[in-house]
C-alpha cells in the first residue's frame, strides 16, 4: 500500500490499526518548527486546492523541507492528517476548558450564554478547515486519543452542568453541545457574519431546554 493511501477510499466498519500518529514528537524548538510548518502546509494546501490535490511532495515543498524531513515525523499523508484532526479537537477542548474557568461561580445562565460563545469562537476560527477534516475523519481509522479529547470535553461541560444542578448533566451536555453545533454549522455555511445574533438564538434554544426561559 502507497505511503498516500486511504483518503478517498472506502473503509469497512471495523479497523485493525488505529488511526496513524507522527512516528515522534519533537523536542528542540528547531524540530517542533519543521513539524509545526508540515501541518500548516498541509492545513493550507487542504482549505485551497482540496484533498485531491494533497501529496507528500506538494506538502514537503510547501512547509519548505525536504521529503526525507517529512518523512522522519510522518509515515504517511493519512498520519498527517489524523494529526490535523488531533489538533483541531485539542483546540476546541481547551477553549472548553479556558471558558468554564472563567465562568467559575457565575450563574447558569451567564454560564450558558459564554459556552455558546465559545463554541462559535472555536467554530468561526476554525470554519471550513474544521468541516473539512470532519469529511476525513470519516474514512480513517478510529482514533483513541481523538476519542479522549472529545470525553475530555464532555466532561467538562457535564461537570459544569453538575455545578448548576442541572438534572441528568452527562446527557444535558450530550444534547447541549449538538445543539450548539446544530444550529452553528448552518447558520456559519449560509454565510452568516452576524454572530452576536447567532448566539443570541442559540442562547434562547439552549436555556429553553434547561427550562430557564
Amino acid at each position: 500500500m502507497s505511503k498516500n493511501s486511504h483518503i478517498g477510499n472506502s473503509h469497512p466498519l471495523t479497523h485493525p490499526d488505529p488511526a496513524p500518529k507522527p512516528k515522534k514528537t519533537p523536542r528542540q524548538a528547531r524540530a517542533r518548527a519543521t513539524f509545526q510548518a508540515i501541518l500548516e502546509a498541509a492545513a493550507h494546501i487542504l482549505q485551497h486546492s482540496g484533498p485531491t490535490a494533497l501529496t507528500t511532495n506538494l506538502i514537503a515543498e510547501r512547509a519548505g523541507v525536504s521529503i526525507g524531513s517529512l518523512y522522519q515525523y510522518f509515515p504517511s499523508k493519512d498520519a498527517i492528517i489524523s494529526e490535523l484532526i488531533r489538533e483541531l479537537r485539542r483546540e476546541m477542548r481547551d477553549d472548553i476548558l479556558a471558558m468554564a474557568q472563567f465562568v467559575e461561580g457565575h450563574p447558569l445562565d451567564f454560564t450558558v450564554q459564554r459556552m455558546v460563545r465559545a463554541s462559535i469562537h472555536h467554530h468561526v476560527h476554525t470554519y471550513g478547515r474544521a468541516e473539512l477534516l470532519e469529511r476525513l475523519e470519516e474514512h480513517l481509522p478510529p482514533d483513541p486519543e481523538t476519542r479522549e479529547i472529545k470525553a475530555e470535553i464532555n466532561h467538562i461541560v457535564t461537570e459544569l452542568l453538575r455545578s448548576h444542578g442541572v438534572e441528568h448533566p452527562a446527557q444535558a451536555a450530550f444534547d447541549l453541545t449538538n445543539l450548539v453545533i446544530g444550529m452553528a454549522h448552518p447558520a456559519l455555511h449560509s454565510g452568516e457574519t452576524d454572530f452576536e445574533a447567532l448566539a443570541g438564538r442559540i442562547d434562547r434554544a439552549a436555556l429553553g431546554y434547561l427550562g430557564r426561559t
